[in-house]
């Protein structure tokens, strides 16, 4: 008989039966079957669909520089719109597919993506900007714009879309897979991405389109990216008692690689020369992209398979 009062951590519902347990928490039949089941490998469709988005920016870019298309006023803008909203498109048709077991619901998904939107121009810019005022001292030396991007907007940005994801869906049984964390993390990443872009063209009256679809492809790479990292650390807190250390660990983590990244990008498009280029910049996104997730899906992957011979050792036993 269960002990009284054990739930199941993913459904929190009380346990019938003799319950089962995965890295020190207890699990209802169903979910246990579920976090123990393998399935298919999930990065190489997102190492394509990295590919698919570098490969939009370049083909826009490169049509705008053959044709040299002549848009001003409110078809500039409203151009600049619409590229903003394709990657993020892209990226969200990628995460929605990755889940191994079963898609994760579309309003769960698109949820988290329009709070990480909501949250960047609501409070991440306000405090970026407004607050600390970064824009008016973060690049005075290479030292001080290392230091600002790492412990000002690495933390402010990836506190928030931690937040997004730890105190919404990751209560929810909708989040029952180590994975998942990594997926609804990237989705809230891509919101806050989708909103700074808008910025972007609405701040500047529309964008040269070549630049401007290469900043916004390098812009949702990274972010997705740096919120999947703590997406994975919550994937993990979920499901393995890890410690009260490893949440924060995740979340500086993600601010490391955000602000690591951002001083970086931020340099790039001078590596060719004294012109500017964004095409650098793009080179360095998408390489970010695709060794972050594809490290976080073989990690991932590696303690499923754990899991799954766990879970086979108690019914061999019992053979």
């Amino acid at each position: 008989m269960p002990e009284p009062g054990l739930a199941c951590c993913v459904c929190d519902e009380p346990l019938e039966g003799e319950p089962q347990y995965l890295g020190g928490r207890s699990y209802c039949a169903r979910h246990y079957e579920r976090v123990a089941r393998e399935g298919p490998a999930a990065a190489p469709p997102i190492l394509i669909e990295i590919c698919v988005v570098v490969l939009f920016a370049a083909a826009v870019a490169g049509l705008a520089a053959l044709t040299n298309p002549v848009l001003d006023g409110v078809a500039l803008i409203a151009v600049g719109v619409l590229l903003a909203l394709v990657p993020a498109a892209i990226w969200l048709v990628a995460f929605y597919r990755q889940d191994r077991l079963e898609p994760e619901p579309k309003r769960a998904v698109l949820g988290v993506f329009l709070l990480g939107g909501i949250m960047a121009e609501a409070i991440g810019q306000p405090l970026i900007r407004s607050l600390f005022h970064v824009q008016d001292w973060l690049y005075n030396s290479p030292l001080v714009g290392l230091f600002g991007s790492i412990l000002v907007i690495g933390f402010v940005q990836e506190f928030l879309k931690y937040a997004g994801v730890r105190y919404t869906i990751f209560n929810s049984p909708e989040f029952d897979e180590r994975v998942d964390g990594i997926i609804y993390g990237a989705a809230v990443g891509l919101g806050y991405a989708t909103m700074l872009n808008l910025r972007y063209v609405l701040e500047n009256r529309g964008v040269d389109l070549g630049v401007g679809v290469i900043q916004i492809a390098i812009t949702a790479l990274a972010h997705a990216s740096f919120s999947g990292v703590s997406g994975y650390f919550l994937g993990r807190a979920k499901f393995e008692r890890m410690g009260a250390w490893w949440l924060p660990l995740g979340l500086t983590a993600a601010a490391a690689l955000n602000g690591f990244a951002s001083f970086v990008l931020h340099r790039a498009p001078l590596l060719g020369g004294f012109s500017y280029s964004p095409w650098p910049g793009l080179v360095v996104a998408a390489a970010v992209a695709g060794a972050t997730f594809l490290l976080l899906f073989a990690v991932t992957r590696r303690l499923n398979a754990a899991t799954l011979a766990a879970a086979s050792e108690p019914a061999a036993a019992s053979a």
